[in-house]
C-alpha cells in the first residue's frame, strides 16, 4: 500500500484549501514550483481543471505515481482547458486528467468521429507534438443539457431534437466558454435546427455546480449544462435531454501528458488507473465531495486506490 498525501499533511490544511499552497511557492501562484521540492526533470507537475472531479482524479494520479517512487509536484486546480493547455505547452504542468471528446474538439473541431473508439483514435492523431494521451478509461463524464421535470412535461421535451419544435424562449446556462464550444448554443442551432434568435446564453461560472443548479431551479435559466456525473441531476429530478445526433461527443477520462515525462513506469501506473476507473466511481466520488461531511480530493483518492487495491 502507498503512503498518501493525506497521511503527511494535517487534515485542517486541506480544509483551508492548501493543496495549492503547498504545491506553490510563497507567492501563492499554483503554477510556481516550491523551492523546497525537487525541480529535477524526474518530477511530474500535475494539474487539474477548475472543478472538483478533475482534482480528485489528479490526486489519484499523483498518489499512485508517488507510491511508485515517482516525484510529484501537485498544483491542484489551475483553470479550464484553455488555461491548462497553455500550461502544458509552457511546461508549468506535465500531466492533467482530461475528457476525450471535448479535448478532440479543442484540437480538431472538424473531426467527424462519433463513437468512443473513433474519438480516441482521432484524438491520438490530433494531439500536437510534445503531448500525448494514454489509455482512456471506461469512466465518462460529459456535458449534458438538463431541464426541470416541469419544463419537460409542460413542453413535451425529452430530447434536444424536441427544442426546435417548441415556441418557448430558451435560456441556456453554463460555463462562459460554453458560448463558443461546438456543443454550445451554436451547436443547438447547427445540429438541431433551433432558431438562434430564440436562444439566450447566461454564463454561470461553476461548471454545473450549485450556482447552475440554483439557476435552473429558480427559473433564471430553463436549460442548464451540467456534467453528467453531478449528483444534483438525480437529487433534483432533472431531465437530461437525449442527444440523438451526438452533438456532445463521448467523454472518456484519460491522462494528457507531456511526452518527455512518459516512461514505461509512468505509463504503466496511469494506464492501470484507467483500467479500473468507472463512471459509477466518478458519481460516488463526486457525491462524497459534497455536503456537510464533504471529503477532500486527497482523501477520496486514497480511499479509491485502497478500494481498488492499487499500489
Amino acid at each position: 500500500m502507498f503512503t498518501s498525501r493525506r497521511g503527511r499533511i494535517a487534515a485542517g490544511v486541506f480544509a483551508a484549501g492548501a493543496v495549492l499552497t503547498l504545491a506553490a511557492c510563497s507567492s501563492g501562484d499554483p503554477l510556481a514550483a516550491d523551492e523546497s521540492e525537487s525541480s529535477g526533470s524526474e518530477t511530474i507537475a500535475i494539474g487539474a481543471a477548475g472543478f472538483a472531479e478533475s482534482e480528485i482524479i489528479a490526486e489519484i494520479y499523483a498518489q499512485a505515481l508517488e507510491a511508485n517512487d515517482i516525484s510529484v509536484d501537485f498544483k491542484g486546480q489551475i483553470g479550464q482547458r484553455d488555461v491548462y493547455i497553455e500550461a502544458l505547452n509552457d511546461g508549468s504542468i506535465d500531466l492533467i486528467p482530461d475528457y476525450s471528446g471535448n479535448l478532440l474538439q479543442f484540437f480538431d473541431d472538424s473531426s467527424d468521429a462519433k463513437s468512443s473508439d473513433e474519438v480516441f483514435a482521432a484524438l491520438q492523431d490530433a494531439v500536437p507534438d510534445g503531448l500525448e494521451v494514454l489509455d482512456q478509461s471506461k469512466a465518462e463524464d460529459k456535458d449534458s443539457y438538463n431541464v426541470t421535470k416541469e419544463f419537460s412535461e409542460t413542453n413535451g421535451v425529452t430530447s434536444l431534437a424536441d427544442l426546435a419544435g417548441i415556441d418557448v424562449p430558451l435560456i441556456v446556462g453554463g460555463n462562459p466558454e460554453l458560448a463558443e464550444r461546438p456543443y454550445g448554443p451554436k451547436g443547438l442551432t447547427e445540429v438541431y435546427g433551433v432558431d438562434a434568435a430564440r436562444i439566450t446564453f447566461v454564463p454561470v461560472s461553476d461548471s454545473g455546480g450549485p450556482l447552475t443548479t440554483g439557476a435552473l431551479l429558480d427559473g433564471t435559466v430553463n436549460i442548464a449544462d451540467i456534467f453528467s456525473t453531478t449528483p444534483s441531476i438525480e437529487e433534483n429530478g432533472f431531465v437530461t435531454l437525449e442527444d440523438p445526433e451526438n452533438l456532445i461527443l463521448p467523454q472518456n477520462v484519460l491522462p494528457l501528458i507531456n511526452s518527455d515525462k512518459v516512461t514505461d513506469k509512468v505509463k504503466e501506473v496511469l494506464n492501470s488507473i484507467s483500467a479500473e476507473l468507472t463512471t459509477e466511481d466518478l458519481i460516488e466520488l463526486n457525491a462524497r465531495n459534497q455536503g456537510d461531511e464533504k471529503a477532500e480530493p486527497a482523501a477520496l483518492a486514497e480511499d479509491w486506490l485502497a478500494e481498488k487495491d492499487l499500489f
